[in-house]
Formats: structure tokens, C-alpha cells, sequence
């Protein structure tokens, strides 16, 4: 072998060596509750109060009442449900870039819906990510977390489903790209990444931390939204709850980083937060976590609240470093240096016409709390992105204190003049100014779209 193959041939060595490296950093990474330490054990030998099933107040009641609350624990209602449609009949759509996912209808009807599935059924779809048909489900659906759950409480989930009026309607078909498209390949991503493994307490853990594991991690899937993925998008636990992107809308990080992640939060703001969707001086939840809020964690116990809040309490703190470490208060009631200057007109124009009224232009709303955009993180994100996308898209939220609504401008403005909103609340209300441009904007216009 000459001098040059032979260079070749450690040239080819040294790739593949760093090929497999990669992988093995991405395919083998930690779990979502590896971070605890210790050790863990079986369910069945646990000698503290079962971490799963439902509250103590429920724990007498029948079936699909312990159901409905794991079901709605589990955001089930949110994903299966189509703007417009039926609850739980499915069509929501899940626009990616390289296409478009619908949810499929979980109610009971038969040719539709799951209504011809077995209990057996049932548990391979939630665990392993397999349809009654044995195709693979993509992990939209997200069984890498539901694997955790017991069986009884998956059963639960299903004895409630098929209380429910049967709904005939089939979604739209998905218009994934090749190799996208190929189902078979989600078998390879659930051996990497499907522990297939059922809740394990951590006996030197307290029983509210493991009750708030098995509600944030098993039910709550929290970290399909607020953990960034990996190259094969996998949930990157290097990284947990630093947030992340989904669904055109930026999940912020929850960790505890006291900067950037939620360190400064009280519990009580936290449970607030969770509960109601709204802190004093932290913000409102709009967008996606505003359903989440709405349509599941408004429904849990103030204990399964306060179990949550303690189990995020001890993830460590991961920094956000693109978002501000010091959130804006106040915005007087003349522009702040720089904001009449510099920034595209109509963005002043807009907030006066569209957004003062409500909002006012200190940014603290006399007309109700959850309208107030000082000390909001999405108003202090560089971004901007969940700035556009409220604007975009408006938000309906059911609130304790009543019904909150915000129209959607998306049909009123262009990209140019919702970027121009967007760069003009970020720079008077707060930290940061941002740069939203017009590509940006029809870009999530993408992302949301039904």
C-alpha cells in the first residue's frame, strides 16, 4: 500500500470514528429524569404512596372518572381536536418542514376512531408507538413519554375515550415528503429513543417529587415543548427544559436558572402560572401553553400543581443566553430612546391604533391583568416570536376570572406590518429590541396554519 492509500485510509477511519461518535452522543443521551441521581426501583416494591393514578379525592371514583382527569392531565383534547372540529376527533395539523401531520380521531366510532380497539391495542399505541394496523406512529404522538404511564391509568384514559360520543370523520391524509413518509423508519427511532419502560419512583426522592414526575414527564409530556431535540429529533436531555421552538410558537425555558429559566418565580407564582395561565409580572400564557393551561393543567388539584412545581424546582439550570437576565418594567408613557428613531413608522402607528386600548402604552392594562405586557418574557425575547405570532393568530383564553379574547390581526396586516408591530413592542415594553423581518413572519404564518 502506497503512502497516499494509506492516508486515505486514515482519513476514512478517522471520519467514520467521529460519525460514530456523534451518534452515540446523540442516540445514547440521558433520560428526562436521569438528572435526579440515585437510584430507582419497580413500581410494585415502592414503599411510599404511588406516584400515579389519579388524586386521593378520585381514587374511589369509577373508571372514566379517574379518566377524564388522567385524560385531561395528559393534554389528550388539545392535539386531537381541529379548529372548528369535534373534540378528540382528530385533523389538527402539525406543520412541519418537510410537511404536514394531521391528528387522528380518538373517539369511539368504529370505522374512524379507536372504537374496534382492544385494551392490547390500546397500550402498544401509548407505550410503543404501534397502530392497531401495526403501523408506526410518529412520535408527534408523543409515546416516548406516555411509555412511562401505568397500565391502569393508560386503561383509564381509554375506558374515558369510549365514554365519549362516537364522532365519524376522517382527518386529512398527511402530506409528508419521502423519505419522511415512510413509516417503518419510526422503528428505528423508537429502539433509539422509546424506553418502553414504566414509571420508576425514586425512593430517596420525597412523594411529591415523584408525584410531579409522573405528572410532568409521564402525563404532562412537558418536555416535548420546552427541551430542544436532538439531529433525529429526539428530546436533547443535555439540555432539558431549556426551550425550544414547537409549533411556530417558542416554549421558554423552565429550568432553574435563575436568569433566564424560572429560579426567580415564587411556588405560588408557578402554581399560579400553571393553574390560571397568568403571574403578575411574569406574564400571560397565550398560544399553545395557553391550551395546555386551559384544557389541562386548570383542570389538576392544587396538590398535583404544587407536586409539578416541585419536581421543576430541581431541574438544574440550564441557560437561556439569547434572552435577557433582567426584565423590563414600566414603559413610560413617552417612547423610550430609540423607538421612534430607527424602527419602521407603522409599527407605532399599529400598537396606537390596534393594541393601546387594551394594552396601554405603559404596557400595565386597566383592563385586566392578563392583557398586561410588563415583566412578560415574550416582550423580553429577542425574537420575538411569540410577540408575531399573538398578533398572528390572537388568543381565546378561559380563564378563573372569565373569558379572555384578543383578536387575530393575521388577516388584518401584512408580514411587513406585523414584523413592524412585533420589532415596536419589543423595543418600548422591553429589554431587547428584536428584528422581526417580513420572511420571518411568513414563516410562522406556515407553521400555524390550518
Amino acid at each position: 500500500m502506497n503512502r497516499s492509500s494509506s492516508c486515505i485510509g486514515i482519513a476514512i477511519a478517522a471520519m467514520l470514528a467521529i460519525f460514530l461518535a456523534a451518534f452515540a452522543w446523540i442516540a445514547f443521551g440521558p433520560g428526562p429524569m436521569d438528572f435526579a441521581g440515585g437510584r430507582t426501583v419497580a413500581l410494585d416494591t415502592y414503599t411510599g404512596p404511588s406516584p400515579t393514578g389519579v388524586p386521593a379525592g378520585l381514587a374511589k371514583s369509577d373508571i372514566v372518572a379517574r379518566g377524564e382527569y388522567l385524560t385531561r392531565a395528559a393534554d389528550c383534547e388539545v392535539c386531537h381536536t381541529a379548529k372548528g372540529g369535534r373534540p378528540f376527533a382528530g385533523g389538527l395539523a402539525f406543520n412541519l418542514p418537510f410537511g404536514a401531520l394531521y391528528s387522528p380521531n380518538i373517539t369511539p366510532d368504529v370505522e374512524t376512531g379507536i372504537g374496534a380497539w382492544s385494551d392490547a391495542d390500546f397500550l402498544a399505541a401509548v407505550h410503543q408507538g404501534i397502530a392497531r394496523d401495526g403501523t408506526r406512529l410518529y412520535p408527534a404522538f408523543p409515546y416516548a413519554a406516555y411509555t412511562y404511564l401505568t397500565d391502569v391509568d393508560a386503561l383509564a384514559i381509554k375506558a374515558y375515550l369510549f365514554s365519549l360520543a362516537p364522532v365519524r370523520y376522517t382527518p386529512p391524509a398527511n402530506t409528508l415528503a419521502f423519505p419522511f413518509n415512510q413509516r417503518w423508519l419510526m422503528a428505528i427511532w423508537s429502539f433509539l429513543f422509546n424506553p418502553d419502560q414504566r414509571f420508576q419512583p425514586h425512593p430517596d426522592r420525597s412523594a411529591q417529587w415523584n408525584r410531579g414526575a409522573y405528572l410532568a414527564e409521564a402525563l404532562g409530556h412537558c418536555g416535548d415543548c420546552h427541551t430542544p431535540r436532538n439531529l433525529l429529533q429526539a428530546l436533547d436531555n443535555r439540555e432539558k427544559f431549556a426551550g425550544a421552538v414547537a409549533a411556530g410558537w417558542r416554549a421558554y425555558n423552565i429550568t432553574s436558572d435563575r436568569p433566564t429559566g424560572i429560579a426567580a418565580w415564587s411556588d405560588s407564582e408557578l402554581a399560579d402560572y400553571l393553574s390560571a395561565g397568568h403571574a403578575p409580572g411574569h406574564g400571560t400564557a397565550s398560544g399553545p401553553m395557553g391550551e395546555v393551561v386551559d384544557f389541562s393543567l386548570n383542570h389538576l388539584t392544587q396538590d398535583d400543581v404544587g407536586a409539578i412545581v416541585a419536581y421543576l424546582r430541581t431541574v438544574p439550570p440550564v441557560s437561556a443566553p439569547d434572552l435577557s437576565a433582567k426584565l423590563a418594567g414600566p414603559a413610560p408613557s413617552a417612547p423610550k430612546q430609540g423607538v421612534a428613531a430607527g424602527f419602521d413608522p407603522r409599527g407605532k402607528m399599529i400598537f396606537a391604533g390596534a393594541c393601546a386600548s387594551c394594552h396601554s402604552w405603559t404596557g400595565e392594562s386597566a383592563l385586566t391583568p392578563y392583557a398586561t405586557l410588563t415583566g412578560a418574557r415574550a416582550v423580553n425575547d429577542p425574537s420575538a416570536i411569540n410577540v408575531a405570532q399573538i398578533v398572528l393568530s390572537g388568543t381565546r383564553r378561559r380563564t378563573p376570572q372569565g373569558a379572555v379574547f384578543m383578536p387575530a390581526f393575521g388577516h388584518a396586516y401584512s408580514n411587513v406590518e406585523i414584523a413592524a408591530v412585533a420589532n415596536y413592542v419589543t423595543a418600548r415594553f422591553g429589554a431587547q429590541t428584536s428584528n422581526v423581518t417580513p420572511a420571518d413572519v411568513a414563516n410562522l404564518r406556515r407553521q400555524t396554519a390550518e
